[in-house]
């Protein structure tokens, strides 16, 4: 997939841990391990701007588009 979700990046920059996002912004673990992972299909602006506010970034931060095959 094309879209590559670089949260790991941005918990390590932050020193946080997943557990910690997770509680914060009111998901479960599990769910938030599938979106680190780019397993999911869609991302609701809502858990966006949650992430972004706790983790103080910008979407730009998390997501990335390398196009395939390039």
């Amino acid at each position: 997939m094309p879209i590559i979700v670089n949260l790991d990046v941005m918990l390590a920059r932050r020193k946080m841990k997943s557990k910690e996002l997770a509680d914060a912004i009111g998901i479960s673990e599990t769910n938030l391990s599938l979106l680190k992972q780019g397993h999911v299909k869609g991302v609701r602006f809502g858990t966006l701007e949650a992430i972004c506010r706790v983790l103080d970034c910008q979407p730009g931060d998390l997501l990335e588009y390398r196009p395939e095959g390039g």
